[in-house]
């Protein structure tokens, strides 16, 4: 797992288990591969089909997860459709990969947060990304 990263169970499908490092988080996006997938690469402007699991940094409390609706969610990624951190961390990993992505404000939601989330404007926000499908 690379520095100053979460660690995730490697598990694909499983809940995701979040342990977070001492210390801020790192700066600017980071997306490690913990689950090497074998099937097709996700490419800009593929419809995808993931189940996630986003907490604010440091929390256990997920403010989504399509992992506790037990129902993968499906967009295209790497054109607007999503928060920028996810169009750029998704395209070039493959069905079956498992992802942990560190994403700043100005990756997520902004200065301004997503209150009605409860994410606020200088909140970094990490996902646990199972890569289920891609067309």
């Amino acid at each position: 797992m690379a520095e100053g990263m979460p660690q995730v169970n490697a598990e694909f499908g499983a809940m995701p288990v979040i342990e977070f490092p001492e210390g801020a988080a790192p700066a600017g996006l980071k997306a490690i591969e913990i689950v090497e997938g074998d099937g097709p690469m996700v490419r800009q402007g593929d419809t995808v089909a993931v189940n996630y699991h986003g907490v604010i940094w440091g929390s256990q409390d997920p403010f989504d997860s399509s992992f506790n609706r037990h129902q993968p969610a499906s967009f295209g990624i790497g054109v607007g459709q999503v928060i920028k951190g996810w169009d750029r961390a998704v395209p070039g990993h493959n069905v079956g990969s498992r992802l942990v992505v560190s994403i700043p404000p100005e990756y997520g939601y902004g200065r301004r947060g997503m209150p009605q989330a409860g994410i606020g404007g200088d909140d970094t926000l990490v996902f646990v990304i199972d890569i289920v499908s891609t067309r």
